[in-house]
């Protein structure tokens, strides 16, 4: 029976060989590979400085400590999202405010935002989800009439696109993530970017102890350093990140052509967006001819993986449920969402299998 994984990190022997370069260097943490893939980065996203980091918490923890979001404050954020949005938020001692998201795009929904927003406001972080950036300038409006700073959560959107721009120079502040599943991986690793000099140094400051220089401490900082090895591995998957995105591209637009009439609501793309697919997201509805539980149990036993992206919406997690935030959007798409293989090492040979197994159902 044919094996498809719901998700694959597309790494070979070239990652290995650049990893072995640095092992042979002997300059194994922070370094000139790391300087190198932050300058390839920030010039790809067509932001003026790009800060690697050890993970994508780290990176969004980081800009918020540099936009100055501390105790007494709030942060508006997507319900329906990973954890680590809110979270970071939560570890700088600020107050998470859950806004809901559109049921279409499922991206924060800039009214919501609007309606959140409070004296004590001082960031909103709106995410790019599954690889599809938000409403930038309907949400931009919004901080910008307040003087609050927009920090975009682009863990899942490494060359997603918005009227011409990428990803990471579309607000104050850009946060990735190169998690091993994501659109390019360093193994763990983040990236934090931005056009702010001032935000930039105090971001570099932040990560490295708080070293203005070597052994002279003026902040506060944490060890968010990213690797030479992590780097190594992110310069080989960079140069190969808009192959991934274009075969990623390539087998949603299949999926889409081929699971129109089943039922499943194939996912929306709004105008003026490259969508890059870090998931393939569909949505059960109530009157398909199975549940969504026996529809991802009809397709394990045909060898698909699936998996719900997310199963709990972050207000409804045991930590934040005294926030007694209301978002019935993102209730109901945590009931019925379900993700199906769309990573660049799906082939069409498997593509046509996943179209005769849905079409085939039950």
């Amino acid at each position: 029976m044919r094996e498809i994984p719901v998700a694959r990190p597309l790494v070979g022997e070239e990652e290995v060989e650049a990893v072995a370069r640095v092992m042979r260097s002997g300059m194994l943490a922070q370094g000139s590979v790391v300087t190198e893939f932050e300058s390839r980065f920030a010039d790809y996203c067509g932001a003026a400085h790009a800060v690697g980091v050890n993970s994508g918490t780290a990176a969004l923890h980081t800009a918020l400590l540099a936009a100055g979001v501390g105790p007494g404050d709030s942060v508006v954020v997507p319900a329906f999202t990973f954890f680590a949005t809110a979270s970071a938020v939560s570890i700088c001692g600020a107050t998470p405010l859950f806004a809901d998201v559109d049921p279409e795009t499922f991206n924060i929904d800039p009214e919501s935002v609007k309606d959140l927003i409070r004296p004590d406001t001082r960031a909103v972080i709106g995410v790019h989800l599954f690889g599809q950036p938000f409403d930038i300038g309907a949400v931009r409006e919004v901080c910008e009439d307040r003087e609050i700073v927009l920090i975009e959560d682009a863990a899942q959107a490494h060359g997603a696109e918005y009227h011409g721009r990428r990803a990471g120079s579309l607000a104050d502040i850009g946060c990735f993530s190169f998690y091993p599943t994501k659109n390019m991986t360093t193994g763990e690793g983040g990236m934090v970017t931005t056009d702010d000099d001032a935000l930039a140094e105090k971001i570099r400051l932040l990560i490295n102890h708080g070293q203005s220089r070597k052994y002279l401490h003026t902040v506060i900082g944490y060890n968010y350093r990213m690797t030479n090895i992590a780097a190594a591995i992110g310069l080989v998957q960079f140069g190969r990140l808009e192959e991934f995105n274009k075969r990623r591209i390539h087998n949603a637009r299949y999926l889409d052509h081929h699971l129109a009439g089943t039922g499943l609501a194939t996912p929306c793309v709004a105008p003026g967006v490259r969508h890059v697919y870090h998931q393939y997201v569909v949505k059960v509805p109530g009157d398909y001819v199975l549940s969504r539980d026996a529809f991802m149990s009809a397709l394990a036993d045909r060898g698909i993986g699936t998996a719900v992206h997310y199963p709990i919406p972050v207000n409804r997690q045991p930590v934040y449920e005294n926030t007694h935030a209301s978002c019935p959007v993102s209730d109901d798409l945590a009931a019925s969402v379900v993700s199906l293989p769309v990573h660049p090492a799906v082939t069409d040979e498997d593509l046509a299998y996943i179209r005769d197994t849905v079409r085939g159902l039950p």
